[in-house]
This record gives C-alpha cells, sequence and structure tokens, in this order.
C-alpha cells in the first residue's frame, strides 16, 4: 500500500502490553508494502488520551488511518468501564467527524493475563489485527 500514511497513536499506561501491539502493528504495515517513512508512531499516558492524539494526528499529518492502542485493565473499581466506554466513544466521534478512519485497538480485559494473551500470546495480538483493519478501511475510505 505504497503511498497511504498511518499513524500509530499507543498507551504508555500498561505498556509491557501496548509495546507488543505497537510492534506488530507497526509490521504488519510493513508486511503489507507500507513504506516505512508512511508509518508515524505517537506517545500518549494513557488510554483515555488516545482520542486527542488522533484528532491531533489527522490534523497534523493528514493520514489515510490512525490506530488507537491502548489497554485497560479491571481493577477495584469501576474505572475502566468509564474509561473504556469514554474511548469508545471518542474514537467513533472521530471516525464520523473527521472522515478518516481510527482504529479501536484498546484490550479491555479483567486481568494483566488476559491482556498478554492478546498482546501476542495465545489469543494472537490485537496490534496486528487494528492494522489489518486499517489497511482495509485506507482502501474503503478512497
Amino acid at each position: 500500500m505504497s503511498g497511504y500514511r498511518f499513524v500509530i497513536i499507543s498507551s504508555l499506561w500498561n505498556r509491557e502490553i501496548t509495546e507488543k501491539m505497537e510492534v506488530a502493528a507497526f509490521k504488519t504495515l510493513l508486511k503489507n508494502k507500507v513504506k516505512e517513512n508512511d508509518i508515524e508512531i505517537r506517545l500518549v499516558p494513557g488510554a483515555f488520551e488516545l482520542v486527542f492524539g488522533a484528532k491531533r494526528a489527522i490534523k497534523d499529518i493528514k493520514p489515510d488511518a490512525v490506530i488507537c492502542l491502548g489497554c485497560i485493565i479491571k481493577g477495584e473499581t469501576p474505572h475502566d468501564v468509564y474509561i473504556a466506554q469514554a474511548v469508545a466513544q471518542g474514537i467513533m466521534d472521530l471516525n464520523l467527524l473527521k472522515g478518516v478512519p481510527v482504529i479501536f485497538g484498546v484490550l479491555t480485559t479483567n486481568d494483566f493475563q488476559q491482556a498478554l494473551e492478546r498482546a501476542g500470546g495465545k489469543m494472537g495480538n490485537k496490534g496486528e489485527d487494528a492494522a489489518l483493519a486499517a489497511l482495509h478501511m485506507a482502501l474503503l475510505n478512497q
């Protein structure tokens, strides 16, 4: 997909997980003939900031798709529900308002082990899945 530009917005929170997803997304884009110079990675503090990071990337870079990668793990309080709902709504809003595909690559798991299983473990790597979705949607949007 030479000539297409992609941005990966990745959360620093739960970095052990998000970095694995980020690497998988990057490699998947490269495997599908996206040039390394056409992929930009931007880091944000947590999942909640993914939406603003994606909005800025759309404005600054004008990519063909944005991949948002994060990991929200259930804790002792219901904070995970509020964060996940806000991020999902924000990403959906960007899709509708900006005309650029913004991919929801945010894990919402019950524990750290479930997150590991979805970041290169027995459940695959959701970073790869998000990159494949971004490639598909970038083509669809042309």
